[in-house]
């Protein structure tokens, strides 16, 4: 994708400096492997920068057609392909999910007691498809670790970064068999909701997660490097997956998972988290969320189901802060809600870093984040491969660094 003249579209070329130093610091610290950033605005490509390794023992640089584990940025396509679904008039937001996976009719919820020795009472109401696309659903994942509910998970391989070998839907059976959290539509809870979501798409439609993806979203938008697995004859372009080693210096890395993995094809179709693709397909995907449903002459979503998805969909206009936990989230909580896939920023002013009310976006695992603003029309998508995503203050600095070379 070409680059358009920056100043044409409102930037300063020296402040875009700015933010490639800025963004750089973090590698030359060893914070993290490398980056690859790019900014758009109106549509069109006005900056790109690549710094740093993919490997970094191997001294391998990032380049523009680099693969990366995606992690929880799969979970707006897997949200785009239900509504998609909903569009056709297969399915409405109120729906329970039991409707398309009968294993969720008589669902229980934690009231007490440890993994070993649970208290549970059945839920007051049944699990909604609305609730699953918001992470209003009363479901955890196993990583978290810091609830009983959480170890039911991981006794059961749920929720975790390692892939599982069963299937999307071997794990809704597994699934509907622990307590919720909390009861539905209470309140938000990041979690495996969106692979329920990517389950209900594949009973709907009658294909695999997989088949969807690149019949449906990846082919009519160009995306061809996106996909659950990257082929094996693209094995040089993938990278590595590092975490901070905490035990050498506050700034090493070790390597977590080598390339090879990108090239294994999952059993388990993760929708909330299983896919691998470049920045500049994704940057594809932004560009039809910021053409309201559409790309040039493809169009995926009407326009108003679009604005629909990025409204805050959480109970009285509640944000994350008042609603949601304090153990994990992709974004900052603050000034945020969420919509169907996304957060949205409802007070840019709490958000605590520039920006507009209604942008929305999400990031994942491996510190990757993207984010669509409609007022400003930009769309900004951030590759690295560092997890967690919270070992770093990466995502303020980003923000803060691409609007600050906004000065039309």
């Amino acid at each position: 994708m070409p680059a358009s003249d920056a100043e044409h579209h409102g930037f300063d070329p020296s402040r875009l400096a700015r933010l490639d130093a800025t963004m750089a610091s973090f590698v030359d610290a060893g914070k993290i492997p490398g980056i690859q950033l790019l900014v758009s605005r109106h549509g069109e490509l006005v900056h790109r920068h690549c710094y740093g390794f993919t490997d970094v023992e191997d001294q391998r640089s990032v380049e523009e057609d680099t693969l990366y584990r995606i992690y929880s940025m799969t979970k707006p396509v897997t949200s785009v392909a239900l509504m998609m679904l909903l569009e056709e008039g297969e399915l409405l937001l109120e729906n329970p999910v039991s409707r398309f996976i009968p294993e969720f009719a008589e669902m229980r919820v934690y009231e007490g007691g440890n993994a070993r020795n649970m208290r549970t009472r059945a839920a007051a109401r049944t699990m909604t498809v609305r609730d699953v696309l918001t992470h209003m659903s009363g479901l955890t994942y196993g990583f978290f670790e810091s609830h009983p509910v959480d170890a039911l998970y991981r006794h059961a391989h749920l929720g975790e970064f390692i892939p599982p070998d069963h299937t999307l839907e071997e794990a809704m059976s597994r699934l509907a068999e622990i307590p919720l959290l909390h009861e539905p539509a209470t309140r938000w809870n990041y979690s495996m909701s969106t692979d329920v979501v990517g389950r209900i798409v594949e009973v709907v439609s009658g294909k695999g997660l997989d088949e969807f993806f690149a019949e449906r979203i990846f082919g009519p938008l160009g995306m061809t490097d996106t996909a659950f697995a990257a082929p094996e004859s693209e094995l040089a372009r993938c990278s590595p997956l590092y975490m901070p080693d905490r035990s050498d210096s506050p700034s090493a890395m070790m390597k977590l998972f080598g390339p090879e993995t990108m090239v294994q094809q999952p059993k388990f179709l993760s929708g909330g988290g299983g896919l691998v693709g470049t920045a500049d397909d994704y940057l594809a995907f932004a560009h039809m969320l910021l053409g309201r449903g559409a790309l040039g002459d493809t169009r995926l979503l009407g326009s108003r189901t679009v604005e629909a998805m990025t409204r805050n969909h959480l109970p009285g206009g509640a944000t994350l802060a008042e609603l949601g936990q304090s153990t994990f989230s992709e974004v900052s909580v603050a000034g945020h809600g969420f919509g169907l896939g996304f957060s949205v920023v409802t007070d840019a002013a709490a958000a605590q870093v520039l920006g507009s009310a209604g942008t929305f976006g999400w990031g994942g695992a491996a510190s990757t984040n993207f984010w669509v603003d409609p007022v400003e029309e930009i769309c900004c998508v951030f590759m690295t491969q560092l997890l967690p995503s919270d070992s770093y203050p990466l995502r303020p600095f980003l923000r803060n660094a691409v609007y600050q070379a906004l000065v039309d």
